[in-house]
């Protein structure tokens, strides 16, 4: 059972906002994202859910089952097809429907610790095709910590953990819609390109 169960049962996850990340929504508009799309981390499947609705050829991965359940049941719900959403760990994915083109992650980046997040980049990495991209959304360190949350993260972070074998594209400011509270969290969303082409 994934650590993020007893959030989803409670109904007290803060990232489930029943909508989908404005963020998301930017990179649509500006046509970002390309190909077979992986939303990493999609949880109850917002946006996995709006990708396919828009004809997108998309999966999600989550590792939550009760996520992974509610995304499905959202997708028969909404006339989409909820095999397209799938039980699998993002620190070790196995094969699956891979490689992408595209991935997608709105926060999950920030909830691994420093051990995980070699690893994590290495999945990223066996997920997407050469020459694939990366979008990655994780709350900064300009984000107050008072109210707990995820870890906050840092630009030079991120650079240093995709130093060896990505592009690093831009890092820019961002926000991250939270359930709780009207105002958004500050975050940072960033693009790294897998070296080397298809």
């Amino acid at each position: 059972m994934s650590r993020f169960d007893d959030a989803y049962r409670s109904g007290a996850a803060p990232w489930d906002t029943g909508r989908p990340q404005p963020e998301l929504l930017g990179l649509l508009r500006e046509g970002a994202l390309k190909g077979r799309i992986l939303d990493a981390g999609c949880g109850t499947g917002e946006a996995v859910l709006l990708l396919l609705a828009r004809g997108l050829d998309a999966r999600g991965y989550d590792a939550s089952p009760l996520a992974v359940e509610r995304a499905r049941a959202k997708a028969v719900e909404r006339g989409l097809d909820p095999s397209r959403v799938e039980l699998r760990d993002l620190l070790d994915p196995g094969h699956g429907a891979g490689p992408f083109d595209t991935v997608v992650d709105l926060a999950v980046l920030h909830t691994f610790d420093d051990a995980q997040w070699p690893r994590y980049v290495r999945s990223l990495g066996s997920l997407l095709t050469p020459g694939g991209a990366y979008f990655g959304l994780a709350f900064s360190e300009r984000e107050p910590a008072d109210w707990g949350g995820p870890r906050r993260v840092t630009q030079e972070q991120i650079r240093a953990l995709f130093a060896e074998g990505w592009d690093l594209e831009w890092i820019r400011e961002a926000k991250y819609e939270l359930a709780f509270r009207p105002e958004p969290a500050k975050a940072w969303m960033v693009k790294a390109t897998l070296r080397g082409m298809p």
